[in-house]
Order: structure tokens, then C-alpha cells, then sequence
């Protein structure tokens, strides 16, 4: 069974109503990204921080998968399908998805200041006394700027082994996750999904380009699979 590998960014969660990406002044719905995003913003403010993400948190369970998410479930029938997303949020697992890495974190779950092996799920607001098993606070299971990304590794390898590599809603612009295509073996194909594609055509070997929004996008995807 060939194995696809399927990394997405903010624009395959947009189609649910998700406001992920940060404009072009670099604020992220009206705060400057280091305040909300980084160790030291969190340091700084961490009631600040906190409140943006249960915001953050609020709208993602009031959203749904949207029909790119539930399509690259039906890919699962025919292929060895990983998915690595740069997404917080769960989409891709309420819409069916059981091979999931995520990059940057998950909203649903916090973890300890003092251990960061000590992950727990949540759904609920996050608040300044909320306490790990050693009495820590908690914060955010989400990775900051200026923060290693830990699964980068495992993202690199699963990549690298793969024969089919597609690539969703990400403008390719955020690194160490812009540089995995890099990683795939040569002569592997790598399909582009993105309405205003950003990425040089003449870096990457076999390369097609779908310039489509998620949805419409994956459902060409699945019908040029079907040849």
C-alpha cells in the first residue's frame, strides 16, 4: 500500500471558520503575535495569554470539519495515510482521520511549566491556579515562537518515507515546517493545494500544483488518485 503524507496548514481549517492566520501588520486578531505566542509574552502577561487562547479554545468547539477534512478520510481506504498538520486544532481527528501528528500543538491540551511530559486534555477554560500533578501551572500545549518544535524530527522521517506527498493550505513560509518538502525522496510526486500558491516551482521535483481552496482542491486531488 503506497504511503501519502499529507501536510496542512491554516487554510484547510479557514473553510470551518477558523482565523488562524496572522495578518500582514503581524497581529493575530488584534494582538501582537510575540504578546500571545511566545514565552515571554506569556511570562510577561500570562492572564493576557491564557484568555486568548480559551477564546481560541471556545471557537474550536463550536466548529466542524469541513469536506477537505472528511475527503482525505476516504484516502485512508486505498493508501498508508499520515497527515502532519501545523494546525492546534482537532478537525482532522473529529472528521475521521486516525494518523495525525500535529507540529505546533494541540488547543485541546495543556501541560505543566515545570514538566513538559505532563500533557492533559482540555476543553474548558484555562486559568491562572490551574495546577499540574507537581503544583505547577499550567499552560498552553502549544509551540511558542523561539520554542523547539519536538516532533520535527519524527515529521522529517515519516516524510522522507513516503511516495506521495500533498501539501494543503499552507503558504510554505513558516519554518522548520516549510522545509520538510525538502526531505521527500527524489522523484517522489508532490501535489500543491492552495488558491494563491507561493512556492517556487522550480525547488521541487514533479510537482503539480492545484490552485483551489481546500475543499475544492482535495476533491481534484482524490480524482487524479483515481487514474
Amino acid at each position: 500500500m503506497k504511503k501519502i503524507v499529507i501536510l496542512t496548514g491554516a487554510g484547510i481549517s479557514a473553510e470551518s471558520g477558523i482565523q488562524t492566520f496572522r495578518d500582514a501588520n503581524g497581529l493575530w486578531e488584534g494582538h501582537d503575535v510575540m504578546e500571545v505566542a511566545s514565552p515571554e509574552g506569556f511570562r510577561k502577561n500570562p492572564e493576557l495569554v491564557l484568555d486568548f487562547y480559551n477564546q481560541r479554545r471556545q471557537q474550536l468547539l463550536k466548529v466542524k470539519p469541513n469536506t477537505a477534512h472528511k475527503d482525505l478520510v476516504l484516502l485512508e481506504k486505498n493508501y498508508d495515510i499520515t497527515i502532519i498538520t501545523q494546525n492546534v486544532d482537532d478537525l482532522h481527528e473529529r472528521a475521521g482521520s486516525k494518523n495525525v501528528l500535529h507540529l505546533h500543538g494541540e488547543l485541546l491540551k495543556v501541560r505543566s511549566t515545570c514538566d513538559e511530559q505532563l500533557v492533559y486534555t482540555w476543553k474548558k477554560d484555562l486559568n491562572i491556579g490551574d495546577l499540574c500533578d507537581k503544583n505547577c501551572q499550567l499552560r498552553p500545549h502549544i509551540v511558542w515562537f523561539g520554542e523547539a518544535v519536538p516532533m520535527f524530527e519524527k515529521a522529517i522521517d515519516i516524510v522522507a518515507d513516503c511516495d506521495i506527498l500533498v501539501i494543503i493550505g499552507t503558504s510554505m513560509q513558516v519554518y522548520p515546517a516549510a522545509s520538510l518538502a525538502n526531505y521527500v525522496m527524489h522523484n517522489t510526486p508532490i501535489y500543491f493545494i492552495d488558491p494563491d500558491p507561493k512556492i517556487n516551482k522550480n525547488a521541487l521535483k514533479k510537482l503539480t500544483i492545484i490552485p483551489k481552496k481546500a475543499s475544492e482542491g482535495v476533491k481534484e486531488l482524490l480524482e487524479i488518485l483515481k487514474k
